[in-house]
């Protein structure tokens, strides 16, 4: 039986769930997992529902039925097939924990995805990028060249049919257009301390001033540096015994792992942006198995 996931967002009204439910029983499906949420604040209504077709409809099918009963919710939906491995293009400068934290859990199964490439600024990690047989893109930046540059990485998105693009510690400022146009598509990630230890080395500076707690924050990019909807964040305790150089290991690898439960959040519809703010819908213990392995 095929496994679909159903995502919803309208304004908060009566009925809603009652029509949902009814229309996939109708069409001969069974909801293994549903999650809900009513913003109060912002009057709007967020929904994921994963069921199998058990009459074997087709994605096809079942979106183009279902339009009737979205019209008078005035419904945002999409259905997706749970076996489509979303297509994602890594981005890296000089920083590789994040790009190689995820090039294992790819490799292991546990990130689901099908990277299409690696776009860098730099050559540092193209042997590493080459020997996953991964196409590799070496697109410098300068001043002089910054709007070549992101003609280039455009053109391997369309080329290549990128569905979402992961800045895996990529040290480079993407223009507002490039972000308009993929809004909703581009996950960074970056250290906590802002916008207390800015520029470089934000770790020595931490160090120095006696922190005792290192995070990571990953979110959607948009025009505005750093300040687009949250998607994930984590932190960890530090004491007055650790060294500068704890400080960096122990942020890189909360980065990375925040890093990749976005993606993983992401790449199985758990997430909605709810103005500048985000849903993110928790995995069921039932179904982060089946997540997991795709």
């Amino acid at each position: 039986m095929t496994t679909y996931v159903l995502t919803v967002s309208c304004r908060s009204t009566r009925g809603i769930v009652a029509a949902i439910s009814g229309y996939l029983a109708q069409k001969g499906c069974n909801i293994v997992d549903s999650s809900q949420f009513d913003d109060l604040e912002t009057d709007k209504f967020f929904m994921r529902i994963s069921f199998v077709s058990e009459a074997e409809v087709s994605r096809e099918e079942i979106t183009k039925d279902f339009a009737a009963v979205a019209a008078p919710f005035a419904m945002d939906f999409n259905f997706h097939d749970s076996e489509h491995r979303m297509k994602v293009l890594l981005m890296v400068s000089r920083f590789g924990h994040c790009l190689n934290d995820l090039l294992y859990r790819w490799k292991i199964g546990a990130l689901p995805i099908e990277i299409v490439g690696v776009v860098s600024n730099h050559f540092d990690y193209q042997k590493v990028v080459v020997n996953h047989d991964i196409p590799f893109h070496h697109i410098p930046v300068t001043k002089a060249n910054k709007a070549q540059a992101e003609a280039r990485i455009m053109d391997v998105v369309e080329q290549t049919g990128t569905e979402l693009i992961v800045l895996a510690r990529y040290m480079q400022i993407l223009s507002d257009s490039m972000c308009q146009k993929m809004s909703g598509k581009i996950i960074n990630i970056h250290h906590s301390f802002l916008p207390s230890f800015k520029g470089a080395n934000p770790y020595k500076q931490a160090y120095e001033r006696g922190v005792k707690l290192i995070g990571a924050t990953a979110h959607y990019v948009t025009a505005d540096l750093d300040e687009g909807p949250i998607l994930e964040q984590d932190i960890a305790r530090i004491t007055h015994a650790q060294s500068g150089d704890d400080y960096v290991s122990i942020g890189r690898d909360v980065e990375s792992q925040v890093l990749a439960r976005a993606i993983h959040a992401h790449i199985h519809h758990r997430t909605f942006i709810n103005g500048n703010r985000t849903v993110v819908f928790p995995a069921s213990p039932g179904s982060y198995a089946s997540e997991r392995m795709g």
